[in-house]
């Protein structure tokens, strides 16, 4: 175990922190404390809004270096940050080597380790939230730091092929490639007509930032769902984003981002105390929120 043990209490204290633009909604941090506090704990968890505090992606490297300084026990990591501290820090896990993503930094002893719940965290949502869909043909939107973790987890779950958009199409191109380096040729492509690819698909999975509080609206024109369609939503505050309203609206199978958000802060948790979270009690004072 690490952390420090407060004199005051003889509890084990840690505390951490979330790095991200229009974060003020998160959930992250009562889910980290309300479990901390359960397994007797003292763990403080700070909020550290880029937009709040008049920041860029720019200031990561103070940033990083503060929380050293001030013993933090780990940092988590949201848009748009993912990609842009990874030259930052000391060492990358395997996961988040291979999805050139970090969600999770541990700070041990001076030293920064990247890791990447991410896609586990998507997995084990989709697991319990969709689990008799039909993955032939999945259509995914966004291949940023989250949407690169979210695809390997498509691909995981048996996804036949992943068609790719982002509005960076060399982003798209980029990400396609290395999937298919892992997963084998033609699991993973760069979309170039979202219409045409949305009327063959068997599901839409979304991860860019847009429906977010911060950034209210759809990721596509409406006409391009359909009853058939499941649609899977990473975006989680607010939990029911206008892309949920309409996909229900038209009838199609739905999985918010609330799953993709209790497991990831599970995997979060447990790499910052070293200590097993409770997944089905942190789901339950998630879904209490």
């Amino acid at each position: 175990m690490t952390g420090s043990v407060t004199a005051a209490t003889g509890k084990p204290t840690f505390l951490a922190g979330l790095i991200g633009t229009g974060i003020q909604a998160s959930r992250t941090p009562a889910m980290h404390e309300r479990e901390g506090a359960e397994q007797g704990l003292r763990y403080i968890y700070k909020l550290i809004d880029l937009d709040k505090l008049g920041l860029g992606t720019d200031a990561l490297p103070d940033l990083l270096t503060a929380a050293v300084r001030l013993g933090f026990d780990g940092l988590n990591v949201t848009y748009p940050c993912k990609q842009a501290i990874i030259p930052l820090l000391d060492d990358l896990s395997e996961d988040a080597r291979a999805l050139g993503a970090v969600n999770t930094v541990v700070l041990r002893d001076g030293k920064s380790f990247g890791h990447n719940t991410d896609g586990w965290g998507f997995a084990e949502g989709f697991r319990r939230g969709l689990p008799d869909v039909r993955r032939d043909r999945v259509v995914q939107l966004g291949a940023g730091g989250a949407g690169a973790a979210v695809a390997h987890a498509a691909l995981t779950l048996g996804t036949g092929q992943l068609t790719l958009f982002d509005v960076d199409g060399a982003r798209a191109e980029a990400l396609a490639g290395d999937l298919c380096r892992r997963f084998g040729p033609g699991r993973a492509v760069a979309g170039s007509n979202l219409p045409d690819a949305m009327a063959r698909t068997d599901g839409l999975i979304h991860a860019t930032p847009t429906g977010m509080a911060k950034l209210p609206g759809l990721p596509l024109p409406a006409e391009l769902l359909h009853p058939a369609l499941w649609v899977a939503e990473i975006v989680y505050f607010p939990l029911e984003t206008e892309l949920l309203r309409v996909a229900r609206r038209m009838g199609c199978q739905t999985l918010d981002g609330g799953g993709m958000a209790v497991f990831q802060a599970v995997g979060a948790f447990q790499l910052i105390t070293g200590r097993k979270a409770d997944a089905d009690r942190m789901r339950r004072h998630f879904s209490s929120m």
